[in-house]
């Protein structure tokens, strides 16, 4: 065991995992009552994946110059947020106008996002040994909503958010501030989380480290279990 009295989770692909992009586009063409043939989904999904217009999803395998620098600054501000991904999705097209900002509107309710299987019960271990929890995400909307609605915010003792903030991992500004609201020294606490530049940027603050790998739901089911191991 080590002296860690805090652990700080990066939200997507640490925490939860956004569904695919074909299951995006269904469920938005299903809500709006579209009609599209089945090769046709299938065909305009795999576009908006390769376009990274799912946000949490793969990244742009091309990134429109235009775009480069909102997809810089995409989580400082929730208008900059929406702005890059919807222009991401019209790079495919659709039967209706309308859809783009319907993609957008779908990526942030809590049906379109899946918890690890180990999430809860190691939030929940942790919070049971006096362990302080928070969440610090780069992210341009409000993702509190999600992790209620999965029944992950009662382990939390804070929720520190790029767009609330204007600060972006690495930045240690943005780790400061999550080890401030948990009420603990940087050394203290230990970041968890997919991306090892920008959560790993956690280690310029004399914060830990402990990178898990962004995978599905089904192919990662215990990733977060060793969180148990360093914590005391």
């Amino acid at each position: 065991m080590t002296t860690f009295q805090g652990v700080l989770f990066d939200f997507s692909g640490t925490l939860l995992r956004i569904e695919s992009a074909e299951s995006w586009l269904r469920a938005v063409l299903t809500a709006s009552g579209t009609e599209m043939a089945e090769s046709e989904i299938v065909r305009r999904a795999g576009e908006l994946a390769r376009a990274g217009a799912l946000p949490g999803g793969p990244e742009p395998a091309a990134l429109p110059a235009e775009l480069a620098g909102l997809w810089r600054l995409r989580d400082s501000r929730p208008d900059r947020h929406r702005e890059l991904y919807t222009a991401l999705a019209r790079q495919v097209p659709l039967p209706r106008p309308e859809l783009y900002e319907a993609l957008y509107d779908r990526h942030r309710t809590a049906d379109a996002w899946a918890p690890y299987p180990d999430a809860e019960e190691v939030l929940a271990a942790l919070h049971g040994r006096g362990i302080r929890l928070g969440v610090v995400s780069n992210i341009g909307w409000d993702l509190r909503p999600v992790l209620r609605a999965h029944g992950l915010d009662r382990y939390l003792d804070s929720c520190v958010l790029s767009c609330e903030h204007g600060v972006q991992k690495p930045d240690p500004r943005l780790f400061r501030l999550a080890c401030r609201e948990l009420g603990l020294a940087p050394a203290a606490v230990l970041m968890v989380g997919d991306d090892r530049t920008a959560d790993g940027g956690a280690t310029a603050l004399g914060c830990g480290y402990l990178p898990v790998d962004h995978l599905p739901v089904d192919r990662r089911p215990d990733g977060l279990r060793p969180v148990l191991d360093l914590v005391g």
